[in-house]
């Protein structure tokens, strides 16, 4: 039987009176080339119309586009020494941003610049969120508890554990957050992030890395587990475990607000007020730049000894410079980072609270929990120019590093039995000089003392996120000890030299 071929409503080629009967082989190739016809056709009909558009002379045009954007490019590339050269800003800021001689001190200075705007702008934003939230807030719900006749221990479990201790990390960490994000990623919608990395690869061949790590290097100053997952564009096993050891090195959004609190009420205290502001700046700088340092160094170290092997060469895109674009670099800021990270604390708050609140309030012996394992850490602590508080405090803060300050000070005023504590509560701390008063009056801080844990802050384990993230990447029980165990050894080791060579020279 012969059958016609016909286009239904939905415009698909069937066989007529086989509707619904199951096509052979031969009906199916039919039916194929149906369709790559008509597709052929469609394009000859929309290469047609374009033609017409553009007039009968397409292959002049063509070959005029094809040599006009070859003498652009001969033009930007080819220097005449009859010819004045062209000014191109993109090439200009490169030859700046990137050379031997200027490179490394702009970035030093761009550093100093984002952080001495977060510092400066953060302070007044700090106070009013800590006077509603610890002030205003806190009293309400106190309230609230004797009005409804709660138990001692729910409202203190609650308000003055969980409430407090998150109230705290948002007061103290949002508006540095909230400052310090939009500005790092203009930077790195602008295109000048990559050129960074660009100058570190230098002295990552130089330590017998990867050139890769500096990128993820620079992922790690948002998050060291994005930092660790972003070594998987190193392709050399070797050198993709060494950008994994060492990544911890970056200074995570979680570490920042720390590092930015102690060196405001700490070295910035020391510098007059005028300059109070760019000191402390200048500080969480130099501690950045310092973990550069020790990431090139323990590189360097892996590679010529349990890693050893060549550097790999690679080739890195510099991405064109582009206009900054404000509402979608405060969205992205804001939403993808700020709240996040933000979000990831208060999760991580609210247990390190009740935990606290727990062993102030847990007594063995007429002492609280809490006051027994500081007394166990309080003599290695001080010897390597800190405390037992801090030391605990850093064993609680485990889960996430945004709250060892809110746990040092709720440590620290539990054990004094100070006005402000009661019970393990932490009220009443709604600006830095406070916040330095307690540290030093009531836990006989030192400047020695917040260098180095500025220093600690730097050089110590991963978060858990992170030990968990390494594991993963790797497979490897040993390599995920390394990478947990090295920063705290390093840590321990630079905290104990620093004490030991100020305690020496008397300079603090």
């Amino acid at each position: 039987m012969r059958l016609a071929l016909v286009a239904d409503s939905e415009a698909y080629p069937r066989f007529v009176g086989e509707r619904d009967a199951p096509r052979t082989a031969g009906e199916t190739l039919a039916l194929r080339s149906l369709n790559k016809m008509t597709k052929a056709e469609n394009i000859l009909e929309q290469a047609k119309s374009f033609r017409s558009e553009i007039g009968g002379d397409l292959h002049d045009k063509l070959t005029e586009a094809v040599y006009t954007d070859a003498s652009a490019i001969a033009a930007r590339a080819v220097s005449n020494e009859n010819q004045t050269n062209n000014f191109h800003l993109d090439q200009t800021l490169d030859r700046i941003l990137t050379s031997r001689l200027y490179g490394f001190p702009l970035m030093i200075l761009m550093l100093t610049v984002v952080l001495w705007l977060t510092i400066a702008g953060a302070n007044v934003p700090s106070a009013m969120l800590g006077e509603f939230l610890q002030g205003t807030v806190f009293n309400a719900l106190h309230s609230l508890a004797n009005a409804l006749s709660a138990p001692w221990w729910l409202s203190g479990f609650l308000i003055d554990g969980v409430y407090l201790a998150t109230a705290w990390v948002i007061s103290v960490m949002l508006p540095p957050m909230a400052i310090f994000f939009p500005l790092f990623t203009l930077l790195e919608d602008l295109g000048y992030l990559p050129r960074v990395a660009f100058n570190l690869d230098r002295l990552f061949k130089r330590a017998g890395a990867h050139g890769k790590q500096s990128l993820s290097m620079m992922m790690g100053y948002g998050c060291n587990a994005a930092g660790v997952v972003s070594t998987r564009i190193i392709d050399s096993p070797r050198e993709r475990l060494i950008a994994i050891i060492t990544n911890n090195f970056s200074i995570c959004n979680g570490r920042f607000p720390t590092m930015i609190l102690v060196g405001t009420i700490f070295i910035g205290a020391t510098a007059p007020p005028a300059l109070a502001s760019f000191i402390a700046a200048s500080s969480v700088a130099a501690v950045a730049i310092l973990g550069i340092v020790f990431t090139l160094l323990v590189s360097a170290f892996l590679s010529k000894t349990l890693l050893k092997g060549e550097a790999s060469s690679f080739t890195l895109e510099l991405p064109p410079y582009r206009p900054p674009q404000i509402w979608q670099t405060l969205y992205r800021s804001i939403i993808d980072r700020t709240l996040i990270v933000l979000k990831r604390a208060v999760w991580m708050a609210a247990p390190a609270g009740a935990v606290i609140w727990l062993i102030s309030n847990i007594f063995i012996g007429g002492e609280s929990v809490a006051s027994h394992l500081i007394a166990f850490l309080n003599p290695f602590g001080l010897l390597i120019g800190l405390n037992g508080v801090i030391l605990l405090a850093y064993v609680v803060a485990i889960p996430a590093n945004e709250i060892v300050v809110p746990t040092i000070l709720m440590l620290t005023l539990n054990l004094a039995k100070s006005t402000l504590a009661q019970n393990g509560v932490m009220s009443g701390l709604e600006d830095d000089v406070q916040i330095r008063e307690i540290l030093t009056g009531i836990g006989g801080w030192t400047l020695l003392t917040g260098i180095n844990l500025m220093l600690f802050s730097l050089l110590h384990n991963p978060c858990s996120t992170t030990i968990w993230t390494i594991w993963k990447e790797t497979k490897s029980l040993k390599w995920t000890a390394v990478s947990t165990l090295l920063p705290v050894i390093l840590g321990i080791l630079v905290c104990f030299t620093t004490a030991t060579f100020v305690r020496l020279f008397g300079l603090i």
